[in-house]
């Protein structure tokens, strides 16, 4: 009798919602952090060059963490020798399916993450 080539997880269902959480965090450090620049009186109309910063590391960190996501996603996809789709009721399938799922949604994540992160590119003020 052959041995499962991947027993289910439960604890790899995290990793769909993973990428869009990251994307989340992203934007939600992104924004309260102009929120915070640009509110402060001391700096009316100040150049936001600490912000630019700031998010330019919040897109970096957030895209190395959805770069390993997607990684993990590929790695559980390509498990195995069967071909897509993977629509079969075989924990096989469904961890694959999974794995499919969590790498297009790291790539729409990865996309979101840098179309949030332009929006310092325009930034000329504060005001």
């Amino acid at each position: 009798m052959n041995a499962p080539v991947h027993a289910e997880k439960g604890s790899r269902l995290w990793l769909l919602a993973a990428s869009p959480s990251i994307w989340a965090a992203h934007l939600l450090l992104s924004y309260v952090s102009a929120a915070l620049w640009c509110g402060r009186p001391a700096l009316p109309g100040g150049s936001p060059d600490g912000l630019r910063a700031a998010i330019a590391v919040y897109t970096v960190l957030a895209l190395i963490a959805i770069a390993i996501v997607g990684a993990l996603g590929y790695r559980a996809h390509r498990l195995g020798s069967a071909t897509a789709p993977h629509d079969d009721d075989t924990p096989e399938d469904r961890h694959r399916f999974l794995g499919f799922s969590t790498l297009l949604l790291s790539g729409l994540s990865a996309v979101a993450v840098i179309y949030a992160a332009l929006v310092v590119v325009f930034i000329e003020s504060c005001q």
